[in-house]
């Protein structure tokens, strides 16, 4: 179900979807960032399942975070750099809301 809802919010294998939540997340972060979308943040990591095809190969499944995956680096990494808690809209949250079916932590 992760990699169905990936999907839906836009990131496809033939790139961001027009008019989606991803092209949205894409402008949000690009305008934050000073015109440029960074690697390793959240749009970049969802586009790469997206374009993938599989969420679970990195960890980010529909019953959480898988214990030793690419996820759980990106969470403890994340977690470490913010005093021991993952941030609501950072990277690892947003990526995870959305594998699971939500609109991530960003609007």
């Amino acid at each position: 179900m992760s990699d169905q809802n990936v999907r839906n919010a836009g990131f496809t294998s033939s790139g961001i979807a027009r008019d989606s939540l991803a092209s949205s997340m894409m402008s949000h972060e690009a305008k934050s960032m000073g015109g440029g979308v960074p690697s390793g943040g959240a749009t970049s990591t969802l586009q790469e399942m997206g374009a993938r095809g599989s969420t679970h190969s990195s960890g980010f499944t529909s019953g959480g975070i898988s214990s030793g995956s690419r996820a759980s680096e990106m969470m403890s990494h994340e977690a470490s750099s913010h005093g021991g808690g993952v941030p609501r809209g950072g990277t690892t949250s947003t990526v995870q809301s959305i594998s699971m079916g939500g609109k991530g932590g960003r609007r």
